[in-house]
């Protein structure tokens, strides 16, 4: 037995990866009623007194308010936000290379917070607490799938040690090099960025007053996400996006060079900033796999799709592939259908997979016109975020896009 592990009834779902997203849609199946597996590599589970306490994770996500309330909704957002989370009710985007800006507000938005800065332990301690209380949930940890093949009845996968389990509908919740959709015969389209994001914990010399902010500089965004911890607000979640050879550069610097080198790429903009952990360098490719779907088994989060972090819509995207696959299996199951059932997979295919797109598409947009270093184009993108500042329907259309409100949600996030 390892940690969450159950014994129980044969399972209905097969959820390969344990993760924030693979974690959410075990629970919002679980909380169904519907008998789920969650197979994970992961030696043991978090340590959940631990988590939340003493110096911030590196991997933080901005949580938007669609995500919060799915997460409410599964009875983990209380225990995250009684561990740490940071709302944040501003943000600011400016180009470090000219005079364009654009800002937003909570109030504007018309909701409490833009988001909520949490580190991604958080998040999934969080949810592994809820999926303690879910009888239906089974969870074996330190399990690898080896094989996979499709059956008349689903799907089963064979372990490394030679276990074998079958369900009706296996999922890859199994991240951006998911071995499960090369099990499945499902191709991906590989779009390098040609950036590596460095991230880090920082301390600023002012307070962050609750504002997300980001920079573009000529080799990447440079954002400073805001931290508080016991009452410190001079705390931020760093992620520069840069060339490899100037990631390589930051990651080698002593941790005085690394501030000084944050403070004057970000104009001091928060006064001196000093580094508080070790900076880690993560390289930045965005992914789209072909198709979703196939017979008893579909793709969500990072095994579906992989996204340039300057929007931070990452867990966010993964998070609704859950709701929706959620919804479409247990409406399947209404109707007295299996939760592999294929109309019912590729009507989440059709919801998701468009939505996932757009978002890939606008953010490879930002980044080329960002990255782009004609004297022309920074003429343009300056007057086009100024412009954006001073047009509120562009403005607001942007906003929901920031916090989620695109689209029709599932019916678990309304």
């Amino acid at each position: 037995m390892h940690g969450l592990e159950r014994a129980g009834d044969a399972a209905e779902v097969i959820v390969v990866g344990g993760g924030m997203v693979g974690a959410a849609l075990a629970a919002l199946l679980g909380e169904a009623g519907v008998a789920v597996m969650l197979l994970d590599a992961r030696p043991g589970t978090l340590d959940r007194e631990a988590v939340g306490s003493g110096r911030p994770a590196r991997r933080v996500s901005a949580i938007t308010p669609v995500s919060q309330r799915l997460l409410e909704g599964l009875g983990a957002w209380r225990w995250m936000a009684n561990r740490r989370v940071t709302p944040y009710r501003y943000m600011q985007v400016w180009d470090a290379e000219g005079s364009g800006a654009v800002s937003f507000s909570a109030d504007q938005a018309g909701v409490p917070a833009l988001g909520h800065i949490v580190e991604n332990d958080v998040v999934l301690a969080g949810l592994e607490a809820r999926l303690c209380e879910l009888p239906c949930v089974r969870v074996r940890l330190g399990a690898r799938v080896a094989e996979m093949r499709e059956t008349p009845t689903g799907r089963e996968v064979v372990l490394d040690d030679g276990e074998r389990l079958a369900a009706p509908l296996v999922v890859a919740a199994d991240g951006a090099r998911s071995p499960l959709r090369d099990l499945a015969g499902i191709a991906v389209a590989n779009r390098e960025t040609g950036h590596v994001a460095v991230v880090t914990t920082v301390s600023t010399e002012r307070p962050h007053g609750g504002v997300a902010r980001q920079a573009f500089l000529s080799s990447g965004p440079l954002a400073f996400l805001p931290l508080t911890v016991e009452g410190d607000d001079r705390l931020c979640s760093i992620v520069w996006s840069t060339t490899p050879d100037e990631a390589e550069r930051l990651v080698a610097l002593s941790p005085k060079a690394l501030g000084e080198a944050l403070t004057s790429a970000f104009a001091a903009e928060l006064g001196a900033v000093s580094v508080a952990d070790e900076a880690l360098a993560v390289p930045l490719t965005q992914r789209h796999a072909e198709r979703y779907v196939a017979p008893g088994f579909a793709l969500v989060g990072d095994a579906a799709h992989t996204i340039h972090p300057l929007a931070g819509q990452g867990v966010n995207l993964g998070l609704m592939d859950a709701a929706v696959l959620a919804e479409e299996v247990l409406a399947a199951r209404q109707r007295g259908m299996p939760p592999g059932e294929a109309s019912a997979l590729a009507r989440y295919a059709r919801r998701r997979r468009g939505d996932n797109a757009a978002m890939l598409a606008l953010m490879d947009g930002f980044r080329l016109l960002f990255g782009a270093r004609h004297p022309a184009l920074t003429v343009a993108r300056n007057l086009g975020l100024s412009g954006v500042d001073r047009l509120v329907s562009v403005k607001r259309l942007l906003m929901r896009q920031a916090i989620g409100e695109r689209g029709r949600l599932p019916r678990s996030c309304r």
